[in-house]
């Protein structure tokens, strides 16, 4: 976007569990010229990351560190017009996210997330979309498992369908790994304003429309077993498919009539009984106080798993694409969802964002939306899967 900035990349939240995962991953891969820097609250914290990160690349050892705080307006302010780019790993980002994202869209600065938090998202939306259009800033949450896995692979299955024609595409999720305590901590918090979600989400609706001359819509269906992958489905309520739909509203290679729908898989009915269980308790342990902070109080937010653990994780989500007379079978797999690869997700868009050429775009935008392609083949290239499994008409 033209920016001439003292950093291309500044990372915000370095010191937290999944901020030293991604500072890993741009000293291994990045480049030692790539124009870096590392931001936080705490100094003394920041110089321990970066001897770390010293241990993996030399080039380390000069790497700037800001002190940045979320309470701080003015601190937000010289971190956003420092950097291209701004990666951010502070959540849950419904009560420290916006500040930053404040910052970066008065200041044209292109900003990344891994949120899933629909009300957070949404909101930002509402107050920042338009701010960020006329900075030229490109806003992008969701560059973590939530959500590029879906909203790119939905993409690659699109354009492997005719032009032009009504298009229908399943995502079907299979994942196995442990989350982190911050993981839990944004996903309670969420599930504990519901009523705040709704809200947001409705005035969302009225201020942004749908296209006019094109229809998006959702494919619904309850628990099912789907002979063609052998396995039983459920609907998976998460950020995911709304990111989807919004890049189809946005962009007109999904067809006049696309509809999407979201579903995780299981091999055993009984395991579905399990998770539908496990998430009803923590849904209404979310609503009250005494168990909220029981439920929070289970993983600290600067705990994950181990490196042990994170090396037996993965991930595949395939999607069912039909439209044209055309039908394909597309898949998207993966190492460890939450953390191995979300960190890679993260890096590489920023990455993306600050260096390759890109569509014009600005605003509050979804992944595929701000870089589309070119993040595709940035993923593949770090080792994130992208295949058509099969195609007939």
């Amino acid at each position: 976007m033209g920016k001439t900035r003292e950093y291309e990349i500044v990372l915000f939240g370095a010191t937290g569990y999944t901020g030293q995962l991604t500072a890993e991953y741009l000293a291994r891969h990045a480049g030692a010229d790539l124009r870096w820097a590392l931001a936080g609250r705490n100094l003394d914290k920041l110089k321990v990351v970066r001897a770390r990160l010293t241990d993996i690349a030399a080039h380390c050892r000069t790497l700037p560190l800001l002190q940045a705080e979320v309470g701080d307006a003015a601190s937000m302010q010289r971190l956003a017009e420092s950097a291209k780019v701004v990666i951010t790993t502070v959540g849950p980002y419904i009560r420290y996210g916006e500040p930053l994202v404040a910052a970066c869209a008065a200041t044209g600065t292109d900003y990344v997330d891994l949120t899933g938090e629909p009300e957070f998202v949404d909101r930002m939306w509402l107050r920042y979309h338009d701010r960020a259009r006329a900075s030229g800033a490109r806003i992008v949450h969701c560059c973590g498992f939530d959500s590029i896995p879906h909203d790119l692979g939905c993409w690659f299955t699109v354009q492997q369908l005719p032009e032009d024609v009504p298009l229908r595409v399943q995502g079907f999720v299979r994942a196995g790994g442990r989350f982190s305590g911050g993981t839990l901590h944004s996903a309670v918090t969420a599930l504990s304003r519901l009523g705040e979600y709704a809200k947001v989400r409705r005035e969302r609706r009225r201020e942004e429309g749908l296209p006019l001359d094109r229809h998006i819509g959702a494919i619904h269906h309850g628990v099912r077993y789907v002979e063609e992958l052998g396995t039983w489905t459920l609907p998976m309520p998460t950020i995911d498919p709304q990111i989807v739909r919004r890049s189809a509203a946005a962009i007109a290679r999904y067809g006049p009539d696309f509809r999407y729908g979201h579903f995780l898989q299981v091999k055993k009915l009984s395991t579905l009984l399990q998770l539908v269980g496990g998430a009803g308790i923590v849904l209404v342990g979310s609503q009250f106080k005494p168990t909220r902070e029981r439920l929070l109080a289970l993983l600290d937010s600067g705990e994950g798993p181990s490196p042990s653990a994170r090396a037996r994780g993965w991930f595949k989500v395939t999607f069912l694409g039909e439209g044209g007379g055309k039908r394909v079978r597309c898949e998207v797999s993966g190492g460890d969802p939450g953390y191995g690869e979300t960190s890679k997700m993260l890096a590489e868009s920023a990455l993306c964002l600050a260096r390759d050429r890109l569509a014009k775009t600005c605003g509050v935008i979804t992944p595929v939306q701000a870089m589309g392609n070119a993040l595709i083949e940035r993923l593949m290239r770090a080792g994130i899967a992208f295949r058509v499994a099969e195609a007939r008409s």
